[in-house]
Protein backbone atom coordinates (compact mmCIF):
# COMPACT_ATOMS: atom_id res chain seq x y z
CA UNK A 1 0.00 0.00 0.00
CA UNK A 2 1.28 3.43 -0.92
CA UNK A 3 1.63 6.21 1.59
CA UNK A 4 0.78 8.80 -1.03
CA UNK A 5 -2.26 10.87 -0.12
CA UNK A 6 -5.12 11.14 -2.60
CA UNK A 7 -7.61 13.90 -3.29
CA UNK A 8 -11.24 12.95 -3.02
CA UNK A 9 -14.60 14.48 -3.72
CA UNK A 10 -17.02 13.06 -1.17
CA UNK A 11 -20.55 13.08 -2.55
CA UNK A 12 -23.89 12.89 -0.80
CA UNK A 13 -26.21 10.54 -2.69
CA UNK A 14 -29.82 11.74 -2.78
CA UNK A 15 -30.00 15.23 -4.27
CA UNK A 16 -26.37 15.30 -5.45
CA UNK A 17 -25.90 12.07 -7.42
CA UNK A 18 -29.53 11.19 -7.99
CA UNK A 19 -32.85 13.00 -7.87
CA UNK A 20 -34.06 13.90 -4.40
CA UNK A 21 -37.73 12.93 -4.61
CA UNK A 22 -38.82 13.98 -1.14
CA UNK A 23 -39.32 10.27 -0.43
CA UNK A 24 -36.94 7.41 0.28
CA UNK A 25 -35.17 6.05 -2.78
CA UNK A 26 -34.22 2.38 -2.76
CA UNK A 27 -35.87 0.96 -5.88
CA UNK A 28 -34.24 1.16 -9.31
CA UNK A 29 -37.35 2.59 -10.94
CA UNK A 30 -37.17 5.59 -8.59
CA UNK A 31 -33.42 6.16 -9.06
CA UNK A 32 -32.67 8.91 -11.59
CA UNK A 33 -29.15 10.28 -12.08
CA UNK A 34 -28.99 14.08 -11.87
CA UNK A 35 -28.12 16.05 -15.01
CA UNK A 36 -24.45 16.79 -15.56
CA UNK A 37 -23.21 14.17 -13.08
CA UNK A 38 -21.23 12.09 -15.57
CA UNK A 39 -19.68 15.14 -17.24
CA UNK A 40 -18.69 16.65 -13.88
CA UNK A 41 -17.17 13.43 -12.54
CA UNK A 42 -15.21 12.89 -15.77
CA UNK A 43 -13.83 16.43 -15.59
CA UNK A 44 -12.93 16.05 -11.91
CA UNK A 45 -11.38 12.64 -12.55
CA UNK A 46 -9.18 14.21 -15.24
CA UNK A 47 -8.02 16.67 -12.55
CA UNK A 48 -6.94 13.73 -10.37
CA UNK A 49 -9.92 13.48 -8.01
CA UNK A 50 -11.37 10.20 -6.81
CA UNK A 51 -14.90 9.70 -5.49
CA UNK A 52 -16.55 8.36 -2.35
CA UNK A 53 -20.28 8.45 -1.59
CA UNK A 54 -21.44 9.28 1.96
CA UNK A 55 -25.17 8.76 2.53
CA UNK A 56 -27.72 8.55 5.34
CA UNK A 57 -30.18 5.71 4.70
CA UNK A 58 -32.51 5.88 7.70
CA UNK A 59 -35.25 4.00 5.84
CA UNK A 60 -33.41 0.84 6.87
CA UNK A 61 -33.85 1.58 10.60
CA UNK A 62 -37.46 2.53 9.92
CA UNK A 63 -38.05 -0.86 8.31
CA UNK A 64 -39.01 0.62 4.93
CA UNK A 65 -36.30 -1.25 3.03
CA UNK A 66 -33.36 -3.53 3.71
CA UNK A 67 -29.60 -3.17 3.55
CA UNK A 68 -29.67 -5.67 0.68
CA UNK A 69 -32.01 -3.39 -1.29
CA UNK A 70 -29.71 -0.39 -0.72
CA UNK A 71 -26.66 -2.41 -1.70
CA UNK A 72 -28.41 -3.60 -4.87
CA UNK A 73 -29.15 0.01 -5.80
CA UNK A 74 -25.55 0.98 -5.04
CA UNK A 75 -24.28 -1.87 -7.23
CA UNK A 76 -26.44 -0.48 -10.04
CA UNK A 77 -24.95 2.99 -9.45
CA UNK A 78 -21.38 1.65 -9.46
CA UNK A 79 -21.97 -0.29 -12.68
CA UNK A 80 -23.62 2.70 -14.35
CA UNK A 81 -20.70 4.95 -13.43
CA UNK A 82 -18.13 2.34 -14.51
CA UNK A 83 -19.89 2.01 -17.88
CA UNK A 84 -19.23 5.75 -18.23
CA UNK A 85 -15.57 5.47 -17.25
CA UNK A 86 -15.97 6.54 -13.60
CA UNK A 87 -14.89 4.47 -10.61
CA UNK A 88 -16.14 4.99 -7.07
CA UNK A 89 -13.64 4.15 -4.35
CA UNK A 90 -16.46 3.24 -1.96
CA UNK A 91 -20.01 3.93 -0.89
CA UNK A 92 -20.54 4.45 2.85
CA UNK A 93 -24.05 4.62 4.22
CA UNK A 94 -25.58 4.92 7.67
CA UNK A 95 -28.59 2.62 8.23
CA UNK A 96 -29.57 4.28 11.53
CA UNK A 97 -32.20 6.80 12.56
CA UNK A 98 -32.16 8.87 15.78
CA UNK A 99 -35.66 7.69 16.71
CA UNK A 100 -34.33 4.12 16.92
CA UNK A 101 -31.05 4.67 18.74
CA UNK A 102 -27.87 6.69 18.64
CA UNK A 103 -24.93 6.32 16.31
CA UNK A 104 -21.81 8.23 15.35
CA UNK A 105 -22.06 7.61 11.62
CA UNK A 106 -25.26 9.43 10.73
CA UNK A 107 -24.55 12.85 9.24
CA UNK A 108 -23.98 15.41 10.71
CA UNK A 109 -21.80 12.88 12.53
CA UNK A 110 -18.48 12.37 10.82
CA UNK A 111 -17.67 8.67 11.35
CA UNK A 112 -18.30 7.64 7.72
CA UNK A 113 -15.95 10.40 6.56
CA UNK A 114 -13.37 9.49 9.19
CA UNK A 115 -13.37 5.84 8.10
CA UNK A 116 -12.96 6.78 4.44
CA UNK A 117 -10.21 9.31 5.15
CA UNK A 118 -8.20 6.77 7.15
CA UNK A 119 -8.79 3.84 4.79
CA UNK A 120 -7.88 5.70 1.60
CA UNK A 121 -5.24 8.09 3.00
CA UNK A 122 -7.19 11.16 1.89
CA UNK A 123 -5.49 14.55 1.69
CA UNK A 124 -7.98 16.80 3.49
CA UNK A 125 -6.35 19.96 2.14
CA UNK A 126 -7.14 18.94 -1.45
CA UNK A 127 -10.48 17.24 -0.88
CA UNK A 128 -14.07 18.36 -0.29
CA UNK A 129 -17.58 17.15 0.46
CA UNK A 130 -20.42 18.14 -1.87
CA UNK A 131 -23.86 17.89 -0.32
CA UNK A 132 -27.30 19.41 -0.54
CA UNK A 133 -28.10 19.67 3.18
CA UNK A 134 -26.69 21.47 6.18
CA UNK A 135 -25.91 18.10 7.82
CA UNK A 136 -23.49 17.36 4.96
CA UNK A 137 -21.70 20.66 5.53
CA UNK A 138 -21.54 20.11 9.28
CA UNK A 139 -20.04 16.62 8.91
CA UNK A 140 -17.30 17.96 6.62
CA UNK A 141 -16.47 20.96 8.79
CA UNK A 142 -16.03 18.78 11.89
CA UNK A 143 -12.96 17.34 10.17
CA UNK A 144 -11.68 20.54 8.58
CA UNK A 145 -12.84 19.30 5.18
CA UNK A 146 -13.98 21.87 2.62
CA UNK A 147 -17.78 21.79 2.34
CA UNK A 148 -19.72 22.76 -0.77
CA UNK A 149 -23.50 23.00 -0.64
CA UNK A 150 -25.50 22.77 -3.84
CA UNK A 151 -29.23 22.95 -4.45
CA UNK A 152 -30.88 19.52 -4.53
CA UNK A 153 -31.00 18.02 -8.02
CA UNK A 154 -28.75 20.69 -9.53
CA UNK A 155 -25.84 19.91 -11.81
CA UNK A 156 -22.52 19.14 -10.18
CA UNK A 157 -20.85 20.93 -13.09
CA UNK A 158 -21.75 24.26 -11.47
CA UNK A 159 -19.36 23.66 -8.57
CA UNK A 160 -16.34 22.26 -10.43
CA UNK A 161 -14.50 25.60 -10.02
CA UNK A 162 -15.11 25.53 -6.25
CA UNK A 163 -13.93 21.94 -6.01
CA UNK A 164 -10.80 22.40 -8.10
CA UNK A 165 -10.04 25.96 -6.94
CA UNK A 166 -9.85 27.10 -10.58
Amino acid sequence: MTSEKIKVVFLDRDGVINKERGEFTWQLEDFTINPGLIEALKELSALGYQFIVISNQSGIARGLYSMEQVEYLHLHLERYLESNGIKLLEIYYCPHHPDFGKCLCRKPGSLMLEKAIARFNVDLSQSCFVGDAERDREAALKLGLKAILIASNSSLTSVIPQISNK
